[in-house]
């Protein structure tokens, strides 16, 4: 038996409301590299799913470009780090400097692909400038009094630099080395969020939350002209150029995505992103990349909400929108009516998405979300329920990819939800267990204990107790009363994670000290011992999914691992170590049962193939 990762759905960039979030292309115009979590994700254009993630840093990451020859990556993080790597596998560390000492806002590199500039928000300084196979110095950044939000670098020799700031200005640095030229005051009256030199050198452009869009002399630093006044209407926070330095995109906080001719100082073509007439703070656009080396004109931008939009010249909407979770995943459930190929999943922010495990794509459930972390989802006949921390149970049409009008709310905060053939939902919340049909609450157990996990099979509930033990109930299906009938004492720490298989045969307890015992059900009633020897997390068992034969089980920790268990060979197991950064919330069993999908704090969503299944 062996698991290997197959593809990875990947995470969408992270946004921060009023900052700049910052997309890189590689020079084919093949893949998109954005910052989201710990990780760096390298994400294929064309075929999305195909993705490498960088999992080097040890802080929240904030940016990463690709080198002008394609081989490399620059990442930065919050801490001040730079990390120089791979762009092929995604592996292979060349070197890891600290810059300043706070975050890191933007990188560029230089046209040899040789030295980079890392730039944000330090105490001591806002910006050095290194080379990316030593770290040595190659000058300096000066000259701003606040944070800088971006820097680029002229491709072409002699060597020039732009940096801009919180503070309304542009500064022009000469090199190599670099150093302090000139200083372009009193044009933006606002923060300057973005700038970039044309490919060919000849033209600087700088945008910003004044509206104003500057061009500058690409050689000398001196201002040229202003285009486009009073076109956008909101913050301008990205800008990049076309291939042929004829044009430049620029993305707005007016929903907006612009192209602009230089020659003529004219608006070519226009996008609004979101519906016709809203106002959606979410559709703002936080970033916006034009990817050299194609023949299409794509254009991608970022909305504030994760959303990355493919735009063409010509069409007048987003010929294809990529749509992802930013935040950790913390739910993660199989659709009924997907035939194994259909998995919903929900992020800490109350988001939830279904994806399509055979093409890789993802697509946001409407309606009224959940405003809080998804705890749980479960589904039964063609809908599928999930709980959160906003204290609601609410509805998802599978057939439509909705939520139903109509939430319940909850008498308290939800542990977990399960779900039965019977039509019954079954909550665990803080001090009883609900059961619900129809929309309508048939009957509520108070505990003595705080319930934990919870798992349902025919009549029988499961639910995580006090004192490390597995209670055992009985539903009535006709009343949706519950009945104490066993009580499991196997487990040595608070039982974390419950779940029956199909079958009914087996009942799998995770507790928080990593340690998983299969209980058998059918053995007269006597709920023995199948095995306790499924012992190789480290850390708290956060999710367990049987597949459909019943014969094979998959587990998911916080010691970041995902396993998968036979209990015919109690002994032998496969491991996926390092699946996910920050623990795995989330496995469950896709794909005919022959692959397992995960879900962690990385915000990503995986897919192992499992061979040899016996």
């Amino acid at each position: 038996m062996s698991i290997e990762l197959e593809k990875i759905l990947a995470a969408a960039p992270p946004t921060t409301r009023g900052q700049p979030t910052q997309l890189s292309c590689d020079p084919k115009g093949e893949r998109i590299a954005y910052a989201s979590g710990k990780s760096i994700f390298l994400r294929s254009i064309d075929n999305p799913s195909v993705c490498k993630q960088y999992t080097g840093h040890t802080t929240t990451t904030t940016v990463a470009k690709f080198s002008p020859s394609g081989f490399w990556v620059a990442s930065g993080d919050v801490s001040g780090k730079v990390r120089v790597w791979d762009a092929v596998e995604a592996v292979n560390t060349k070197g890891e400097y600290a810059i300043i000492s706070g975050r890191i806002s933007d990188l560029a590199w230089d046209g040899d692909s040789q030295r980079v500039i890392a730039v944000g928000d330090g105490r001591e300084r806002f910006g050095h400038c290194f080379t990316a196979d030593s770290g040595n110095s190659v000058g300096e950044v000066s000259g701003h009094s606040k944070v800088v939000n971006a820097v680029a670098i002229r491709q072409q020799r002699p060597l020039r630099a732009a940096t801009v700031s919180d503070d309304s200005t542009m500064c022009f640095l000469h090199g190599a080395p670099f150093k302090f030229a000139s200083k372009a005051a009193g044009l933006h009256k606002g923060f300057v969020m973005g700038t970039a030199f044309s490919p060919d050198g000849s033209v600087l452009v700088t945008v910003g939350a004044d509206r104003r869009i500057q061009l500058y002399d690409g050689k000398t630093g001196e201002p040229t002209k202003q285009l486009g006044e009073g076109v956008h209407t909101g913050s301008i926070f990205a800008v990049s150029w076309a291939k042929d330095s004829k044009r430049f995109v620029t993305a707005s906080a007016d929903q907006t995505v612009r192209v602009w001719d230089v020659e003529s100082g004219q608006c070519t073509q226009t996008w609004r992103i979101g519906e016709e007439g809203s106002v959606n703070v979410g559709d703002q656009q936080v970033g916006v990349v034009w990817p050299h080396g194609r023949s299409d004109g794509l254009i991608i931008s970022l909305s504030l909400d994760g959303d990355l939009n493919y735009l063409n010249e010509g069409s007048e909407k987003p010929v294809k929108v990529v749509q992802g979770h930013n935040k950790s995943v913390t739910a993660l459930g199989v659709q009924s009516e997907g035939k194994g190929n259909v998995i919903t999943t929900g992020s800490f922010d109350g988001k939830v998405c279904s994806w399509d495990v055979s093409t890789g794509v993802g697509t946001v459930v409407e309606g009224q979300a959940h405003s809080n972390q998804v705890t749980q989802f479960a589904s039964a006949s063609g809908q599928t329920y999930s709980v959160g921390w906003d204290d609601t149970l609410r509805t998802i049409q599978e057939s439509t990819n909705n939520f139903l009008g109509a939430s319940i709310k909850l008498p308290s905060q939800p542990k977990g939800i399960t779900a039965t053939s019977s039509g019954h939902t079954i909550v665990a919340l803080n001090d009883s267990i609900a059961v619900y049909a129809a929309g309508k609450l048939l009957s509520q157990l108070p505990t003595d204990y705080t319930p934990g996990a919870i798992s349902a099979h025919g009549s029988f509930v499961a639910v995580g107790a006090a004192n490390n033990a597995v209670q055992i109930y009985t539903l009535d299906r006709s009343s949706g009363k519950l009945a104490p009938s066993h009580t499991l004492t196997s487990s040595t720490a608070t039982i974390s994670a419950l779940s029956f298989s199909p079958d009914g045969a087996h009942l799998a307890a995770g507790n928080s000290s990593g340690k998983i015992v299969v209980y058998k059900t059918s053995s007269g009633g006597d709920w023995a011992v199948a095995t306790d020897r499924w012992s190789a997390h480290t850390a708290r068992v956060l999710s367990i999914a049987w597949n459909g034969a019943g014969t094979h089980a998959a587990s998911g920790g916080l010691d970041t691992n995902v396993h998968v268990w036979s209990p015919a060979k109690p002994g032998s197991r496969v491991k996926a170590a390092n699946a996910h950064k920050d623990g795995v919330y989330g496995v469950a069993w896709v794909d005919g049962d022959g692959k397992v999908a995960s879900t962690g704090g990385d915000a990503a969503v995986k897919v192992w193939g499992v061979k040899g299944l016996q």
